[in-house]
């Protein structure tokens, strides 16, 4: 199984790096469009290679993914939660009449018959 995960890991690293050098040429990222940016001032922009935009908007989305999940599984680990709190008592209880039972306590029916 480690080899397989390696071999995968591999694959995907050599995909990314062909992914890489076949995107090398420098884009403009700005912050506005250029209209809007000479209208409110704001004329931020950055020039970087297309693979780090790419990789960085992927990125971007596994992280918003991830978050957006947790949050929507919120829910089913508070339930979760309340259940084991539930099955712990139940099990202290169960562990309780137990020891009550074996501690001399009779069953009221032996205890007619005696």
């Amino acid at each position: 199984m480690r080899y397989i995960r390696y071999a995968f890991l591999g694959a995907l690293a050599v995909v990314l790096i062909a992914v890489a050098l076949a995107n090398r040429a420098p884009v403009t990222l700005q912050l506005l469009p250029t209209d809007m940016a000479a209208l409110t001032g704001l004329s931020w922009s950055i020039e970087l290679p297309l693979f780090l935009v790419i990789f960085a908007a992927i990125l971007a989305g596994l992280l918003i993914g991830f978050v957006w999940e947790w949050l929507r599984e919120h829910k089913h680990r508070a339930q979760v939660a309340r259940k084991e709190g539930e099955v712990r008592q139940l099990k202290r209880e169960v562990k309780k009449l137990k020891t009550s039972e074996k501690a001399g306590e009779k069953d009221d029916v032996l205890a007619l018959l005696d």
